[in-house]
């Protein structure tokens, strides 16, 4: 008697099993996931994206960020991510809440990203990085993004957010260098980006 389809259904059944299991054994365990209650300011962290981080958090996937950067924490005794001071903490599944979909990334050919906005706040800083990564990380290998900025004659007062460039990357007298609403939306997206709110029982390690 051939026991061949017998056996290939048993496989499949096995395979089948197991799947459901992880799937269904992984939403019971992370779909409640809630937010949680900052201790110090009582609000429900993560919040919500604003409107121009989720622009900012479109341009970041469309410029490829994800393919050097990953925004993940990790843990572990063999892991340094907190010593490098890149959080206070390992990621946990709430950080990811209102992320859809949910930019982890694999590769560190730069630093992680989770908590960029935590150690790095200045709005000035991130404009300058992305116009030439040289200027504020010198040795940096990061490509330059200034297709997302412009320069303009100055109109009566100097815009804001006009880069702070001297040398070779001064523009000519009467004119400034301002980002597109691209780089204040990327910007932005990179300011919001702070999970280092404590998540009651998760190991710092």
């Amino acid at each position: 008697m051939n026991r061949l389809p017998l056996l290939f259904i048993a496989l499949l059944a096995s395979f089948a099993a197991a799947w459901l299991g992880l799937v269904f054994g992984l939403y019971r365990e992370l779909g409640g996931v809630q937010p949680v209650s900052d201790p110090f300011t009582s609000e429900l962290q993560p919040r919500p994206y604003t409107e121009l981080e989720l622009a900012g958090r479109d341009v970041y996937r469309a410029e490829g960020c994800i393919a050097c950067h990953t925004q993940h924490v990790r843990g572990g005794r063999f892991n340094a991510d907190i010593e490098r001071g890149w959080g206070p903490r390992r990621s946990h599944p709430i950080d990811y809440i209102h992320d859809r979909p949910i930019l982890m990334g694999r590769s560190r050919t730069g630093p992680d990203l989770v908590n960029i906005g935590a150690r790095e706040a200045r709005r000035s800083w991130h404009h300058l990085h992305l116009y030439d990564p040289r200027i504020t990380s010198p040795g940096s290998n990061m490509p330059t993004y200034r297709y997302l900025y412009r320069k303009q004659r100055i109109g009566d007062e100097p815009d804001p957010d006009a880069l702070m460039l001297a040398g070779e990357h001064a523009p000519p007298p009467g004119y400034e260098v301002v980002p597109t609403d691209r780089a204040r939306a990327l910007v932005a997206y990179l300011l919001g980006l702070d999970r280092t709110y404590p998540i009651p029982g998760t190991p710092r390690r």
